[in-house]
Order: C-alpha cells, then structure tokens, then sequence
C-alpha cells in the first residue's frame, strides 16, 4: 500500500469535502439497501480513498491495525464488495488468486500492464487503444457498458534480470 495511506484524510491529497462526499454516496447506497454506514465501514472507505496503490484485503486489514482501527476481515470483504457496487473502488485479479483492489475516487479510465517476473502492475492510458475498441465495437454494432485491458509479460527491471541469467548461461 502506498505509504501515504498513514496519513489522516486530507493529508495525503485527497480533500476532506472529497473524503465527505464519497461518505455520502456510501451511505445513500447503504441506505437504499437497508444497511447503515458503521465505525468500521467508514475507516475501511477513508483507507482507501487515502490508498492510491493497489491493494489487496490483507494490505488494508494491516493498514488498518496500524492505525488502532481494527476491523475483521470478513467485514472488510463485505465492505470492499459495496464499495464496488458503488463504483468507488474497482477489483481485478491479475493473474493470481487473490483480488487486487484500487480506489477510484477523480480517476480516469486507465488500463493496467503486470509483470509475470515480480508482479508489479503499471497503469496507463492509451487514447488508441480507447478509439480502436470503440470503431471495434461500432463496426459489430456493440454498445460497450465497460471494458478492462490487462498485458501481462516482463517489466525492465525482470527483462533485466533474464537478460543477465542467459549471458551467465551461455
């Protein structure tokens, strides 16, 4: 997790009416389900929308215990399920078992590259990618409602490193 996500809200960018105004939309969602914003579901959102990494549920369950905020996991996992139902946060397996996780709050949409070799996972945005998907899906007559690219392959640092193991192997 990124270490800005020690930092109080506000601290580490995000502004405390962004932080209140993503508070409401949780709770009108919750509301709407017959549910009710919680101590532990609001310092799950405000550690997230402090986190600008991905993360997965064991990141956040010790971001959140090394701030006194102890909250179970199971509640964590049902909160980042309404969280993404809410569009706040969006989920993503990329190429493991486990779900990464990454907030949204005033972010555009960007696609994602993984390293096979360490694992990182870099974002980008392509305006021609974006415009090769939409003639794609006019040309097939498709209404897109949403789209994830995902390259997986090696970053510089692992084509590095494969580099120096085959000049040692040969």
């Amino acid at each position: 997790m990124n270490p800005k996500a020690n930092q109080p809200p506000g601290a580490s960018g995000e502004r405390p009416d962004e932080v209140r105004e993503e508070a409401l939309r949780l709770r009108e969602f919750l509301a709407s389900r017959g549910l009710r914003m919680t101590r532990e579901r609001a310092a799950i959102l405000e550690t997230v929308l402090a986190t600008h990494d991905h993360f997965d549920v064991e990141n956040l369950h010790l971001q959140l215990r090394s701030q006194a905020r102890p909250v179970s996991r199971a509640t964590i996992y049902r909160t980042l399920n309404l969280l993404v139902q809410t569009g706040l946060v969006d989920r993503a397996r990329f190429g493991t078992d486990a779900f990464l996780y990454e907030q949204m709050h005033g972010r555009e949409h960007h696609d994602h590259m993984v390293c096979n070799g360490c694992g990182q996972v870099i974002e980008f945005v392509s305006s021609e990618i974006e415009r090769l998907q939409d003639a794609a899906c006019d040309e097939h007559d498709f209404l897109p409602q949403s789209h994830r690219l995902t390259i997986f392959g090696l970053c510089s640092a692992c084509i590095g490193q494969e580099s120096a193991r085959s000049r040692r192997g040969s």
